[in-house]
């Protein structure tokens, strides 16, 4: 018997909207945060889009205070500056005011004692709170404000428009229509 399944095209499957945090979510994240250091932490994931293995290699000498930059080693070895803000900064300079890395990272860390703060925080607050959402967080957060895909996919240090798309799937038409003029005045 012929089998009836054969000649139907399969089903067209819906694009992943893969997670990220509200503004509210994330600063209920830092209030939540025990010290300056995972506080600094979580905010250099978002204002940032640091990849987990950027943010552990931090190093005190890679930090323009100046600048509001960080130097990163990134995918493929790749040096590349992340930028960071005002709130970024304070608990930043807290924390190193409490922690002197003497040549180690600045966290005193390495990538599994931070994630291990990362699921404790998740535990306490149910907020998802991971690398990976940090950073489509910072590109959705940044898509929200009216930034453009290519100045985020540089921001974020990103091979491919295509992977910011993929990141900011979640932004909707409505959240882009707050930044429409018309083109005729």
């Amino acid at each position: 018997m012929p089998n009836p399944m054969k000649h139907m095209k399969a089903p067209r499957l819906g694009k992943l909207m893969m997670p990220s945090l509200t503004q509210e979510q994330v600063m209920a994240l830092l209030q939540a945060a025990h010290d300056n250091r995972s506080k600094a932490m979580i905010a250099l994931f978002v204002e940032s889009g640091l990849r987990l293995s950027e943010l552990t290699n931090i190093k005190g000498q890679n930090i323009d205070w100046e600048k509001g930059t960080i130097r990163v080693i990134g995918k493929g070895n790749k040096e590349g500056l992340a930028p960071f803000g005002k709130l970024s900064e304070g608990y930043l300079r807290a924390w190193l005011a409490e922690f002197q890395p003497n040549g180690s990272n600045v966290w005193g860390l390495n990538q599994w004692g931070i994630i291990s703060i990362l699921r404790r925080l998740r535990a306490e607050t149910g907020i998802p709170c991971n690398p990976h959402t940090f950073r489509r967080t910072f590109a959705c957060l940044l898509r929200k404000a009216g930034v453009d895909t290519m100045t985020i996919k540089d921001l974020g240090r990103w091979e491919s428009l295509e992977m910011v798309q993929r990141y900011t799937r979640s932004v909707t038409f409505e959240d882009s229509l707050k930044f429409y003029k018309a083109p005729l005045g």
